[in-house]
């Protein structure tokens, strides 16, 4: 057991102890009036399957988490472990708008949500916020699936664990 000294030790072993956690990787796409918004979000969950809710968590003060406490719709990409790059793009501080980051890579926009969905990703939905919630530091949105946009018949995901992308580990 690790005994915390301070405020500061207690949150680094705390994100050291959630690092511990493998987790897929999305791509959380959102389209206002002025630009294409996309977020790295590896906190994403499915809630219910009927009705069907996900809920995903974005850090309180960001853009997106902005864009998400006006706007309702936005799509999610589960990305396949072909994606990294991609991945890292759309986490990167100070990133430019989606659709410069998608410029070199195949993508639509969703007939429902409007927003910019990479081509290649496992899954994509697309969805209707239906309840926010503060919780500490992050914004969680749960919202309710619209659409499945896109199913891949195959592929592996893209993981992240212990600050890294990761592949699947082999049978």
């Amino acid at each position: 057991m690790t005994q915390l000294t301070s405020a500061a030790d207690s949150a680094h072993e705390f994100a050291v102890a959630l690092g511990a956690i493998a987790s897929g990787v999305t791509l959380v796409t959102i389209v206002d009036d002025r630009d294409d918004v996309g977020v790295t979000v590896s906190a994403f969950c499915p809630v219910s399957m009927d009705p069907p809710l996900i809920l995903i968590s974005l850090i309180d003060g960001s853009y997106p988490a902005e864009l998400l406490g006006r706007l309702d719709r936005f799509a999610v990409t589960v990305l396949s472990s072909g994606q990294r790059v991609l991945a890292g793009r759309f986490a990167a501080a100070g990133r430019p708008g989606a659709r410069l980051l998608l410029d070199d890579v195949n993508h639509h926009r969703g007939a429902v949500s409007g927003a910019l969905i990479p081509d290649g990703g496992l899954a994509a939905i697309e969805c209707e916020v239906i309840s926010r919630v503060p919780a500490g530091d992050h914004l969680l949105v749960i919202a309710h699936v619209l659409v499945v946009d896109a199913m891949a018949e195959s592929g592996d995901p893209l993981i992240r664990f212990r600050g890294r992308y990761r592949p699947l580990a082999s049978p």
